[in-house]
């Protein structure tokens, strides 16, 4: 198959995945071979958007779980200058290009923390909707190789799988209130209830902490909790566990 085959067969497989959690995993299939094994994307909040507002610009999400609430905590959305070049080019460039750009104290403990959690390189790159907001991906790893080819497809299938996620986020211009919980996040939920760590979740379970530390994010952003606590509590109300 060629390289322009496999494109298409990307994308054909994107278009089958039916929530934003499908298409992340879809996503990362592809990317991970080129040492990309990290997602997010979302809206670009303004300078000074309250910490637990940053979560509604969120559209895919596979980042490490600790570093996702450090991100978020610590407001380095303001500081990332990753974030910081995506809007002066708004154009794609891998990570490693971000150091041509002047980089303050606050933007190298950014990097510095990134690094901490594997994430040394990427790939990040802008979508402009037609309302003139800005909509950033970005991919990372701890070691990334790819050619300028693996670039350009790596771009449109990632552009492809962004579109498909707003395409599954919105009805007409409005967002969808309705709320789907797979079956291990609410065993996650349930567990979590009940006083369980993320590592007692996985060994009732028998899965791997991490896949239990990832079924937790998944509910607490699509409950827009900013804390377990507050997604249990979320969860209870409607009636999930």
């Amino acid at each position: 198959m060629g390289h322009f085959d496999r494109t298409l067969a990307y994308i054909s497989d994107l278009q089958q995945a039916d929530t934003p959690d499908a298409i992340a995993e879809k996503l990362l299939g592809v990317t991970s071979a080129f040492g990309l094994t990290a997602l997010m994307a979302g809206t670009v909040p303004q300078p000074g958007t309250p910490t637990g507002r940053q979560k509604d610009h969120v559209l895919l999400c596979d980042w490490p779980v600790e570093w996702l609430e450090r991100y978020v905590a610590r407001n380095y959305v303001d500081h990332d200058p990753i974030v910081s070049r995506m809007k002066q080019l708004q154009a794609p460039f891998q990570w490693r290009d971000a150091s041509e750009i002047k980089v303050d104290h606050d933007g190298e403990v950014v990097m510095g923390d990134a690094g901490e959690f594997k994430l040394k390189d990427g790939l990040a790159f802008p979508l402009v909707t037609l309302d003139g907001q800005i909509v950033m991906v970005s991919l990372g790893g701890e070691q990334v190789e790819m050619s300028g080819l693996e670039f350009g497809m790596i771009s449109l299938v990632s552009t492809y799988a962004i579109g498909r996620a707003m395409q599954l986020l919105t009805a007409e211009g409005r967002v969808i209130d309705h709320i789907e919980l797979t079956p291990r996040e609410r065993e996650c939920l349930k567990w979590a209830a009940e006083g369980k760590s993320e590592w007692e979740i996985s060994q009732i379970l028998g899965i791997s902490e991490h896949t239990s530390e990832k079924h937790l994010l998944n509910a607490k952003f699509k409950l827009g909790a900013v804390n377990r606590v507050q997604a249990v509590a979320e969860a209870i109300r409607r009636g999930y566990i």
